[in-house]
């Protein structure tokens, strides 16, 4: 004869373990050694049986007294264990316990879903701000029926086959599963004279008319959130959301880096060398800045506070006007001797390219290296 061990042992709790940490408990167990997730292993079904012989016993008052000041000697007279005992059948107990699980209570009627809206703008609404018209296909209450959908006058009826409550049982052995009811899809009521409009769903689908609000300084991937303009929730139920996912177009003259806008500018051999005054581009208009004398190609001038707004906060970026030498075509034959000439009043000496005079000797002094 095998000595039963100790029910609060069994069941990993303190002698005063309250009622939920017991349930919880025994939760954990008969998930990990039920017959059904076990199957052919003759251990785990023993652990099994123990296991709801303890919760049986603790998770009842009466006998939980008894079987403190008794312990198992206690229990001979109670009626025995197992089903039935004390009343209790324990399919009740398992399905009680296990229910929430399988089926998530009764489900009432669903939020819309949420709806998502790729919406492409230009560089100069995404830096400015606007306000933009779009056009969504979406899943609205019906109009006629107000999302009840049965015929105007009449009303959904209880479901016959759950009593309303959405939820049936189905007893497999001393093992009962709680799901939804398919007769009326977890609802509880079911349309017997449905609206002719939306053929009972309580919905239909209509293209709407949106607009939507671009704030100064949105980037590709920024998301704006439209509350309740999602699809219609069933049977009156609140409306998801709307997100419109923003991308912004190349521009062909701007490139932007965060809050910062780039801007490549062609400038003329003369301009860089004697200086000068050149017009630049910006999203608001022309621009003048000053070249200074003998300005390098690359050269990049700042343009303050001509960059792009922060969505959120205070301050701008600003626009960065990179300088590069422009070489001239189609040359004369004039333009061509003209420039032959002042290429020979530069040979003379090193003092008017001192980059490429520095560069020269770095690949001279690297030669030099490479032979010894």
């Amino acid at each position: 004869m095998s000595i039963k061990r100790d029910y609060y042992e069994v069941l990993s709790v303190e002698r005063n373990a309250q009622g939920d940490e017991i349930r919880k408990s025994f939760r954990r167990l008969a998930m990990k050694y039920h017959p059904d997730r076990n199957p052919g292993d003759t251990a785990a079904e023993e652990q099994f049986k123990e296991a709801r012989e303890a919760y049986e016993v603790l998770s009842d008052e009466q006998k939980r007294a008894l079987y403190d000041q008794y312990g198992h000697a206690g229990l001979s007279g109670a009626g025995g264990m197992g089903a039935g005992a004390g009343g209790m059948n324990f399919s009740d107990i398992f399905g009680d316990i296990f229910g929430d699980i399988f089926s998530g209570g009764r489900a009432g009627p669903q939020r819309g879903a949420d709806l998502r809206y790729q919406l492409e703008i230009t560089l100069e609404q995404a830096v400015g701000g606007a306000t933009v018209e779009i056009d969504v296909p979406n899943v609205l209450t019906c109009e006629v029926c107000h999302g009840s959908g049965a015929r105007k006058g009449s009303q959904p009826v209880t479901c016959s086959d759950c009593g309303g409550y959405g939820q049936v049982r189905i007893q497999q052995g001393f093992f009962t599963v709680q799901q939804a009811c398919p007769s009326c899809r977890g609802k509880g009521k079911r349309i017997a004279d449905p609206c002719t409009t939306c053929r009972g769903s309580g919905r239909y689908r209509k293209t709407r008319k949106l607009s939507v609000r671009i704030p100064a300084g949105v980037d590709n991937g920024d998301r704006i959130r439209l509350g309740g303009e999602g699809e219609a929730g069933e049977a009156g139920a609140p409306q998801g959301d709307l997100y419109v996912q923003v991308s912004v177009k190349p521009h062909p003259l701007f490139n932007r880096d965060g809050m910062n806008l780039h801007c490549e500018v062609p400038i003329s051999f003369t301009t860089m060398a004697l200086g000068g005054e050149i017009s630049v581009p910006t999203l608001t208009g022309q621009m003048k800045i000053k070249v200074p004398l003998e300005t390098q190609s690359g050269k990049v001038f700042r343009l303050k506070g001509m960059g792009v707004p922060a969505v959120q906060g205070s301050g701008k970026g600003d626009m960065l006007c990179r300088v590069v030498v422009e070489t001239p075509v189609n040359l004369t034959a004039k333009q061509k001797e003209l420039l032959s000439q002042f290429e020979r009043t530069l040979s003379a000496d090193n003092q008017h390219n001192p980059r490429s005079s520095s560069w020269f000797d770095k690949v001279k002094k690297f030669f030099e290296e490479l032979k010894t």
